[in-house]
């Protein structure tokens, strides 16, 4: 099936990226994949940033007990906004400081507090565990404003492919269950719909990052035999929800040249359709993920300002 190319610049780094995220994921790479995806020691990182990071605990799906962090910029004080972030991963690998680089502009320049949460991983902890885990942490962080100095009326969520679909989720799991108010969710090429029906998911196959057999393997980790059946959760896949009514303002961005590219629109489409706020990049030539693997590059750099003036634009007073 013809596709869209990959940008020049982004294409050249291709083949580095490949070295520690193939290009197909299946079962038998998670293992691997959890050791080459697993972030490097960042303490280096945050003393040079000047962020304090603060590890906490509290009861997560069925009461047990998951890990996160909390980071402020150390040359801030009083409350201040916070972001809830989900890792990426594909629901199975990373830990909650991978790809958090691209959010640490947030705490240092923005004075945000940052949230980043363990979720626990597919197969062994399949759906509901990512999500209502998230849903603790979005429930523990409301209730802990005054204790973190955090601003209760301005609570954004956030997250990266895996992530940004569970970002997408915990907009909606709030919005039904009457949970905390959010002002935003940032969904980064989020991964949305466990169907894998749409012309994009066919045109990436075996090429860029995360192609279609990686998320049949990602989503048939969480979802087991009620992938692409009925019984599946807008909370976990929120393509599925038939109602986008309600949501707080919502960016999404995606590339033009990978699998999640028309589900992303999609989405923001449905939440115009229902009379909401939604700000949509489709970035050309980007592959997934690629302002996490080639942050470098000029699609990346864009991706990354882009994203952090509609953060800093939401956030704002």
């Amino acid at each position: 099936m013809p596709r869209p190319g990959f940008d020049p610049e982004l294409k050249a780094g291709l083949a580095v990226v490949g070295g520690m995220f193939p290009p197909t994921v299946t079962p038998e790479l998670v293992e691997f994949m959890r050791a080459s995806y697993a972030a490097p020691p960042m303490d280096d990182v945050f003393a040079a940033r000047r962020i304090d990071v603060r590890e906490v605990s509290f009861p997560g799906h069925g009461g047990d007990e998951i890990t996160a962090a909390v980071l402020r910029s150390a040359d801030v004080d009083g409350p201040r906004p916070a972001v809830l972030y989900a890792h990426s991963g594909g629901l199975m690998f990373g830990d909650k400081f991978s790809g958090l680089d691209l959010c640490l502009d947030w705490v240092t320049d923005l004075g945000v507090v940052l949230v980043t949460v363990d979720y626990r991983l597919a197969p062994e902890h399949p759906d509901p565990y990512a999500r209502e885990d998230m849903y603790a942490a979005l429930e523990w962080l409301a209730r802990n404003t005054d204790d973190l100095s955090v601003r209760s009326d301005r609570l954004l969520v956030a997250g990266a492919s895996a992530g940004g679909g569970l970002a997408a989720g915990l907009a909606l799991a709030a919005r039904d269950r009457g949970g905390p108010r959010l002002c935003g969710q940032v969904l980064d090429y989020p991964m949305l719909d466990d169907r894998g029906t749409t012309p994009s998911t066919d045109q990436f196959d075996g090429v860029g990052v995360w192609d279609r057999v990686s998320n049949e393997t990602g989503w048939q980790a969480v979802l087991g035999d009620r992938r692409g059946g009925p019984e599946v959760s807008p909370f976990i896949a929120p393509a599925r929800a038939s109602d986008l009514s309600g949501l707080p303002p919502a960016f999404i961005d995606v590339g033009a040249a990978e699998i999640f590219r028309d589900e992303a629109m999609a989405y923001a489409n449905g939440i115009w359709r229902a009379g909401g706020d939604a700000e949509l990049h489709v970035w050309s030539g980007a592959f997934h993920a690629c302002d996490i693997f080639a942050p470098h590059t000029s699609v990346g750099r864009s991706m990354i300002s882009t994203r952090n003036r509609w953060v800093e634009k939401i956030l704002a007073d």
